[in-house]
C-alpha cells in the first residue's frame, strides 16, 4: 500500500497543496522556509497518533487545517480546529474504498503503519548504540530485554565476586608465615600446666629449706641455751639440779633435732623455669604463624571459590551471546553480511560505520523497507546529503522493492518532482505548472 494522492490545506507553512505522486522516489524540493518539511509532515500526522503532532500543526492566521491522504485502499482525514491562541483539536476519519468508515480509525492506522518516521539516513548517520536499537526492532521474536537483563545482573554478580577474590588474595598476600612454621599449633595449655607444676614445686622445695635453716638456727640456739644453763648452774649451786636437768632436756631436744636433720635427705634440685617460660614465648609465636598459615590457606580457598563463581557467570554470559548470535542469524536480516557483536551493529564482519558510503546506504534503505512492510511508504527529510549516486542507489531499490520515498531536496534531481514555494505546489513532474 502506497501513497496515491496528498491533499494538505493550513498545515504549518502550506496553505493548499494537492499533490498525486508518480515513480518510485518522489522529490520535494523548494527553497528553505516555504514548506517542503511540512508536506512531509502532513503525512506522518495523518497515520500517527494525536501525541505525535508538534504544538502548532495550523497555519498561522488560519483556524482549520486539513490533510486527506489516499492510499488507494483506504483514504485518512485529519482536521484540526483551533481552540484559543496555543491549543487545537484534531479529528481523524479513516474510511475503506466503498466509503465505510472505521469505528476505531487509530487502530487501523497503528495495524498499518510500522516506522514510517524511519528516515534511511537517520540509520547510517546513528551512533552504534541507536542503531542496534533499531535493528532490534527487525527480530521482535529474540528476546533481547531479557538478554540484556540476564547479562547485566550476572555482569554485577561477576564483578561483586571479582571484587570479593581480589580482596581475599590481597589480604592473603598480606600475611607472612615463616619458613618451616608448621602447620598444627603448639599445645600451649599443656607448657603452661608443666610450668606451673614446676612452679608449686619448687615452692615446696624452698619451704623444706626454710624449714631445715630455721631448725639448723633452732639448734644453735638450743646449744647456747644449754651451756648458759650449765654456767648458771656453775654460778648458782642450788639451782644446779635444776638447771642441770634444764641442761639434759635442751641437750635430748638438740640430739633429737640432729638426728632428724642428719637422716633428712638431700633435698631434690630445683626445675629450671625458665627454659620452659621460653618454650612458652616460643611456641606463642609459633602457633601465630600457625594461625597466619592456615588464615592464608583459607583466604586463598575462598578466592579460588569466589572465582570459580565468577567463571561460571562468565561462561554462562558466553552461552548466552552464543545462543542470541544463532537466533540473530536465524533471523534473516535484510541485509546479506549485517550481523552485530556487543551492541554494535556489523556489515561482513566489520563496524558499520567503516562501510562504504553506497553500504550504508544500502543497508539503511533495505532496513527501512523491512521495517514498513504494509505501508510500503519511506521518507528522507535530508536529501541534499544524497548526491546524485546515492539518489540512483535509493531509486533502485525502492523500485525493485516496489516501493514509495518521498525526499526533502533544495533542488530536484529526478524525474519525479513536487516545486513547494510559500506553501503552495508550484510545479510538478517535469516542471507543468500546479
Amino acid at each position: 500500500m502506497k501513497i496515491v494522492g496528498l491533499i494538505a490545506e493550513n498545515v504549518k507553512k502550506l496553505t493548499a497543496v494537492e499533490i498525486a505522486p508518480s515513480g518510485a522516489v518522489i522529490e520535494v524540493t523548494g527553497k528553505n522556509g516555504n514548506g517542503k518539511t511540512s508536506v512531509l509532515d502532513a503525512i506522518w500526522w495523518a497515520l500517527a497518533g494525536a501525541k505525535h503532532i508538534q504544538a502548532a500543526p495550523i497555519r498561522r492566521g488560519a483556524d482549520s487545517a486539513r490533510i486527506r491522504l489516499d492510499l488507494g485502499e483506504i483514504k485518512v482525514t485529519r482536521k484540526f480546529e483551533r481552540k484559543g491562541d496555543d491549543d487545537f483539536t484534531t479529528s481523524l476519519i479513516v474510511e475503506n474504498a466503498a466509503g465505510n468508515r472505521a469505528p476505531s480509525p487509530q487502530k487501523v492506522l497503528d495495524d498499518l503503519v510500522g516506522a514510517l518516521t524511519f528516515d534511511p539516513l537517520e540509520f547510517a548517520n546513528a551512533d552504534a548504540q541507536t542503531q542496534w536499537r533499531m535493528i532490534r526492532d527487525l527480530m521482535p521474536e529474540i528476546d533481547f530485554d531479557g538478554v540484556d537483563k540476564a547479562n547485566k545482573e550476572d555482569f554485577a554478580a561477576r564483578t561483586d565476586l571479582n571484587r570479593q577474590a581480589k580482596t581475599l588474595r590481597a589480604q592473603a598476600a598480606g600475611i607472612e608465615a615463616p619458613i618451616g612454621t608448621p602447620k598444627q599449633p603448639i599445645d600451649e595449655a599443656a607448657l603452661v600446666a608443666e610450668l606451673e607444676a614446676a612452679g608449686q614445686h619448687n615452692a615446696e622445695v624452698a619451704q623444706r629449706r626454710a624449714r631445715r635453716e630455721q631448725a639448723k638456727t633452732d639448734i644453735a640456739q638450743a646449744e647456747v641455751t644449754a651451756d648458759a644453763r650449765r654456767k648458771e648452774a656453775a654460778d648458782l649451786l642450788e639451782h644446779v639440779k635444776e638447771l642441770n636437768a634444764q641442761a639434759d632436756r635442751y641437750a635430748a631436744d638438740a640430739a633429737s633435732m640432729r638426728a632428724k636433720l642428719e637422716a633428712a635427705p638431700p633435698l631434690p634440685d630445683p626445675i629450671d623455669t625458665a627454659a620452659l617460660v621460653e618454650q612458652i614465648a616460643t611456641a606463642k609465636r609459633t602457633n601465630a604463624h600457625v594461625a597466619a598459615r592456615q588464615r592464608h590457606a583459607e583466604l586463598l580457598e575462598q578466592a579460588t571459590g569466589i572465582e570459580a563463581q565468577a567463571q561460571a557467570l562468565t561462561a554462562a554470559m558466553d552461552r548466552r551471546k552464543e545462543a542470541l548470535a544463532a537466533q540473530i542469524a536465524a533471523a534473516q536480516l535484510p541485509v546479506p553480511g549485517l550481523s552485530f557483536d556487543d551492541g554494535a551493529v556489523l556489515l561482513n564482519g566489520l563496524p558499520f560505520d567503516q562501510a562504504s558510503t553506497a553500504e550504508q546506504l544500502r543497508t539503511s534503505i533495505a532496513i527501512a523497507m523491512r521495517m514498513n512492510p504494509k505501508l510500503r511508504v519511506l521518507r528522507i527529510r535530508h536529501g541534499n546529503d544524497l548526491d546524485d549516486d546515492s539518489m540512483a542507489i535509493l531509486a533502485e531499490m525502492v523500485e525493485g522493492a516496489d516501493y514509495q520515498c518521498w525526499v526533502e531536496k533544495i533542488n530536484a534531481s529526478g524525474k519525479s518532482f513536487v516545486v513547494i514555494e510559500n506553501g503552495e505546489v508550484i510545479a510538478t513532474e517535469a516542471g507543468a505548472a500546479a
